[in-house]
């Protein structure tokens, strides 16, 4: 740990700057036992930035956005050394607590009633001595939306000095999807499995993001040269296109007839021949005769690709959702005693406010339930069924990364193919030119 740090909005008890006073208090006014106390986040720092600089930048962005709303911000910098020449992955650690605090100090509450009413905006009567409401929060600090706000807030932050120093990078708080680029996400490894990782213990995780950044490579690769493939074939069919132009064999045969022009010894003339033959037979066998043929085969290239892509999208998406449900099943044990609670409870107003108490919980509990109930309907969780499942998917990824291969080197054929029509029109271009001087001289 670098340095850590209590940010304290101005109507707070300045006592609770010491990180043990804070969180006792924080502790004591909570009345369940699993109550849920503070959100917690881990933030990247850029290796890019000084240590100083870094934490100068997490301070104005915790100040400006945490605090700013009146909460109480946590925070301690970490940079874990680097191992075997690793990147250094420096972070910090917020937490802040849940409970809001009042102008004069006091915690307030984490939730509210809204009265739910009828047309004539009466309240409705729940038949039980109270009216039908629902607890929502009294704050704005745990919704999607402002999560979402944080992130772009520290990433322009990052930006805006990434600016100042000079520096090309940039952070996107987007995922690849929002941002329009097409490639399949890695999951997060976290402190533990990096360092499994560095002392070379391989691990699930470590594995998963390998193979994806493989994959991630291979697509970027192949799209790259399908797209250059397909504005140099518009180009040369402009050429082409024009009275008396080579057609696409005689380019290449001119390629490599001056290539063995040049040739030094027999054994380049060979190796030129075994060249222009390999390509001639890739022509051949994929019914390549002309630009149209071509362009259909680049054509043919890029919507397997994209399907292929659609096929690792939806293996990803599984995987990492097998993954995900151990997970479920743990969180479904460890609230279902707070579920529990509630079928003991007899009166309306004590279940009510038990429900609102223990909001979080309950959400998490049911969250976990839903997903567990999808997967198995019959209630029993089956681990060696996700087990084979994904042994599966891993088996169709390797199946499909050996069609991607496939795809890549046949777009590097046909990238053979362009360069050598392409010299072999500058050749061309340069004869023509040479002549139309010697005409012009005479």
């Amino acid at each position: 740990m670098i340095c850590s740090e209590i940010l304290l909005p101005a109507h707070a008890p300045p006592e609770y700057a010491d990180r043990e006073t804070l969180w006792n208090a924080v502790e004591k006014v909570e009345r369940g036992k699993k109550a849920q106390l503070a959100y917690s986040f881990d933030i990247a720092l850029q290796n890019e930035f000084s240590m100083e600089e870094n934490i100068a930048l997490a301070r104005q962005f915790l100040l400006e956005q945490f605090v700013s709303r009146g909460m109480i911000a946590d925070f301690a910098v970490h940079s874990p050394d680097k191992e075997d020449g690793g990147i250094s992955n420096p972070h910090f650690h917020v937490m802040c607590p849940i409970r809001p605090m009042e102008p004069n100090g006091k915690w307030g509450n984490k939730q509210r009633r809204e009265y739910v009413l009828d047309e004539n905006g009466e309240r409705i009567p729940d038949g039980k001595g109270d009216y039908v409401f629902n607890a929502v929060p009294t704050t704005d600090w745990g919704s999607p939306e402002t999560l979402e706000h944080w992130r772009q807030a520290w990433a322009e932050l990052c930006n805006a000095k990434f600016e100042e120093k000079g520096l090309p990078v940039r952070l996107d708080h987007r995922s690849y999807e929002r941002q329009g680029v097409d490639l399949l996400p890695t999951v997060h490894e976290g402190p533990t499995v990096r360092a499994m990782e560095r002392k070379g213990i391989s691990t699930e995780k470590g594995e998963f993001n390998r193979w994806i950044k493989a994959t991630n490579a291979a697509i970027r690769d192949i799209r790259r040269k399908i797209a250059a493939l397909a504005d140099w074939l518009k180009e040369v069919k402009t050429e082409l296109s024009k009275p008396k132009a080579p057609d696409l064999v005689s380019l290449l045969q001119a390629y490599f007839d001056r290539r063995n022009a040049g040739a030094y010894s027999p054994k380049a003339r060979i190796s030129n021949l075994k060249e222009m033959n390999a390509l001639f037979n890739y022509l051949m066998e994929n019914k390549i005769h002309d630009l149209d043929t071509l362009e259909k085969r680049v054509d043919d290239l890029r919507d397997s690709s994209n399907a292929l892509k659609e096929k690792l999208d939806a293996q990803t998406a599984r995987m990492k959702e097998i993954r995900k449900l151990p997970d479920s099943l743990a969180t479904y044990h460890e609230m279902k005693p707070v579920y529990d609670g509630i079928q003991k409870i007899k009166f309306t107003r004590s279940k009510e406010k038990y429900k609102a108490d223990h909001a979080s919980e309950l959400k998490q509990f049911y969250q976990a339930r839903r997903k567990l109930s999808a997967e198995f309907p019959g209630g029993k969780f089956d681990r060696q069924k996700l087990d084979e499942e994904y042994a599966r998917l891993e088996q169709e990824h390797e199946e499909t990364y050996a069609q991607f291969k496939s795809i890549r080197a046949d777009s590097q054929q046909l990238w053979k193919i362009k360069s050598c029509v392409d010299s072999a029109r500058k050749d061309i271009e340069q004869s023509q030119n040479r002549s139309h001087q010697q005409e012009q001289e005479i």
